[in-house]
């Protein structure tokens, strides 16, 4: 379809006309209908334009799916007379009368979420949702398929006449707004249904590919973070493990490259062949332990610092996972915690400052009762210590992040002050912003570190201690993390999300 576009034709694809759908598998089939029109569309175009074709004052579109709810009625469905308990459920509603859409992307990839998304606005407010294609564009670096290398073949200057032909990623479209509680709709415009656009959602999804080395497919419901490659190491040794039982509740390990491993008994299956081990770590390496139903176990070695954990979590929070947690290693405050000691984090020192203008300090980051139990569970579970003597391994307390790695340094002692009158048990420089960043974009989070050193107390990790210490520990603590999230697994979804999340107007979508 041609249309004019300022001094150029634009070229689109056949227009597709909003439907109104009751059923939210038909809602969800739509969705994929659209997008993948559009996405051959723009391939399909964009293999034309490689192969010189001629595209002179010409410029290609095309645009994501929307889904649309209208709701006359702060009342939902089911909840009865007054008085009568609303879903326990966080999610799945909207705050009140109006009209709530988002825009989509990736329906293969998100098909089980997005059809759980659709059933809860129809069970929680009845009616009916549209579904159609939306004014968005889709950028056309995100219309390549997981292994199209087109652009790669072309030279400098068909590589610059791109940018006018296609539409390019807008950050304006991108931003984190409704996230922060920022975003605040124009007149006429309607609320949003969801904490991401879909160009949002692409766009974290390119970037897990670059730092993590993994495709997005591969990503599981539970994630862990260290920032320790001693905790990658021994998560490598248990999902080798894993996969030579036939009988293993997980059914793949993927290591960086995508390179594939199947658990013993299963058969390949298409496109691991594909897979190829890098010749060096990306910047953040990730691993997946892998379930059928998508509940198994992310791992991803962060590195040092809050950049790099505001850094990734910031993308693998459009994944919409139901949990992660930090195990990772920082300095013990008090002189009555010994080396290997545990540290359960209930409340957080931000001194690292990379989310300061997201998360104002004055937002308080509380402990979440479902991942505070688990991990204390998980701890005496493994350890075999009994629930009453845990305080003899673990303390439960507030843990310092900073972004300074030499705050021992600094003259006057004032951070040594200031993390005294706070009560701090324990320092890093990771958790506070994996449980800020957790607390913002409402994923259920935790941190459990083991003290490493005492550097307060003359304790410095010299290398034959350490090497020491890192045997004794890494792999309990790894158990430990593998534990808790056994124990959430089987609490299920629904007691894991938590209403302390949710803002006061909250987007429906989980």
């Amino acid at each position: 379809m041609w249309q004019r576009h300022n001094s150029a034709m634009q070229k689109t694809p056949a227009f597709t006309a909003p439907l109104v759908f009751k059923d939210p598998a038909l809602a969800l089939a739509q969705v994929q209908r659209i997008y993948q029109d559009n996405v051959e569309f723009l391939r399909q175009a964009m293999r034309d334009f490689v192969a010189g074709g001629d595209f002179g004052h010409t410029h290609v579109r095309a645009c994501y799916p929307y889904v649309r709810l209208h709701t006359h009625s702060v009342l939902r469905q089911g909840s009865g007379a007054v008085g009568q308990p609303l879903s326990r459920l966080s999610y799945g509603f909207v705050a009140g009368p109006g009209r709530y859409e988002t825009t989509l992307t990736r329906p293969d990839l998100y098909s089980d979420y997005y059809l759980e998304q659709f059933r809860l606005l129809l069970a929680n407010h009845g009616g009916e949702l549209e579904v159609g294609t939306s004014t968005q564009p889709i950028p056309i670096h995100f219309s390549f398929a997981e292994h199209d290398h087109v652009e790669g073949s072309m030279d400098v200057m068909r590589r610059a006449l791109m940018r006018d032909v296609f539409d390019l990623p807008d950050l304006t479209a991108m931003d984190d707004g409704i996230a922060n509680g920022t975003h605040e709709p124009r007149a006429g415009e309607a609320h949003p249904l969801s904490l991401f656009t879909a160009p949002r959602v692409d766009y974290s999804l390119q970037r897990l590919r670059h730092y993590t080395g993994t495709a997005p497919e591969w990503f599981q419901n539970f994630v862990l973070f260290t920032n320790y490659q001693f905790y990658i190491d021994e998560f490598i040794k248990l999902g080798h493990a894993e996969m030579a039982k036939p009988d293993s509740e997980y059914v793949a390990f993927i290591e960086p490259g995508n390179v594939v491993m199947r658990r013993t008994g299963l058969p390949a299956e298409p496109g691991d062949e594909l897979g190829n081990a890098p010749p060096r770590l990306p910047q953040m390496p990730g691993y997946h332990l892998m379930r059928h139903d998508r509940s198994g176990i992310t791992m991803v070695n962060i590195g040092v610092g809050p950049a790099n954990a505001k850094t990734i979590t910031d993308h693998i929070a459009v994944l919409r996972p139901h949990a992660w947690l930090m195990l990772g290693h920082c300095a013990g405050l008090r002189t009555t915690q010994q080396l290997g000691d545990y540290v359960l984090a209930h409340a957080y020192v931000r001194e690292d400052h990379v989310l300061d203008e997201e998360l104002p300090l004055w937002v308080p980051i509380p402990a979440l009762a479902e991942i505070q139990l688990a991990l204390e569970g998980a701890v005496a579970d493994v350890t075999g210590v009994p629930p009453q003597e845990l305080k003899r391994i673990m303390r439960t307390g507030t843990v310092a992040s900073t972004d300074n790695r030499n705050w021992e340094l600094l003259p006057d002692n004032m951070p040594q002050r200031r993390f005294s009158q706070s009560r701090a048990v324990a320092l890093d420089m990771e958790s506070a912003t994996i449980a800020a960043n957790g607390f913002r974009f409402r994923v259920p989070y935790g941190t459990l570190l083991c003290v490493s050193d005492k550097p307060l107390h003359g304790e410095i990790k010299l290398p034959g201690m350490a090497n020491h210490f890192y045997r004794e520990r890494v792999d309990q603590h790894l158990r430990i993390g593998i534990r808790a999230i056994d124990i959430l697994r089987e609490g299920g979804p629904d007691q894991l999300h938590s209403r302390k999340l949710r803002s006061f107007a909250e987007v429906a979508f989980q």
